[in-house]
């Protein structure tokens, strides 16, 4: 018998600025009519506005029920990012499997080889979800996220990682820690947290410790050898 392939779910490109809206939407700064106003706008179809919603929703709008918490404190970050897109690389890699997985592999490609091709990334996808018309199309859904996210560049037909952005502030790092454990199943290596491939546009530059005291959700624990995880508490 075959094995059933993962849910993807991540199935539509999502512009920085819809999900930055969709923020606002959670915060009580604009309504749900606003959001699908700019999407009817920026020429999207009633299929795909509504394709592009259920994405949205998932992220801020309509969370599982074990995310409404995170997601309720990432939003209330806005003001503390530089850059809306770490809120949103957090919700994706915490809501959606596959937007970490792609996220694992080009982070793990370009930091090897500087750059990678999207047929790496389609190949290493379809050896977890299999080859599927579905993955190629979502696959590049990401991709395309991605490199509007400003995490990205095109060159040459190659993908190239952008700069990484450093956080500063300590409970958005805590917070960006909490979404990479959450992605992960798991406590990750304290001493490891900047060579994480699935937050690789980001550059994390204050002190861990420091960072999870600011987040009741997080906990730092010993294993063998000395090392230290973060995990959730």
């Amino acid at each position: 018998m075959n094995a059933v392939a993962p849910k993807i779910g991540f199935d539509r490109f999502i512009k920085g600025d819809w999900a930055t809206m969709a923020i606002d939407v959670r915060l009580g700064r604009a309504e749900p009519g606003d959001l699908m106003a700019v999407l009817e706008a920026e020429g999207l179809s009633a299929a795909a506005r509504k394709k592009t919603r259920t994405v949205l929703n998932r992220l801020w709008l309509e969370p599982r029920e074990e995310l409404v918490d995170f997601v309720d404190r990432g939003a209330k970050l806005l003001k503390e990012a530089d850059s809306p897109s770490v809120l949103h690389w957090g919700v994706s890699i915490s809501a959606y499997p596959f937007f970490a997985q792609v996220s694992e592999i080009v982070g793990r490609l370009t930091s090897i080889q500087g750059a990678c091709t999207p047929n790496e990334v389609h190949r290493r996808m379809s050896e977890r979800y299999g080859e599927r018309e579905g993955t190629y199309r979502m696959t590049n859904a990401v991709l395309q996220t991605q490199i509007n996210w400003g995490a990205l560049n095109r060159s040459d037909k190659r993908l190239v990682s952008a700069s990484p952005r450093a956080l500063v502030d300590r409970k958005l790092v805590a917070w960006l820690l909490e979404a990479t454990s959450r992605a992960a199943g798991r406590p990750i290596l304290r001493s490891g947290i900047n060579g994480l491939p699935v937050i690789y546009p980001f550059v994390i530059a204050s002190s861990a410790a420091y960072s999870v005291q600011e987040n009741r959700h997080l906990q730092i624990t010993s294993s063998g050898g000395g090392k230290e995880l973060i995990g959730l508490a």
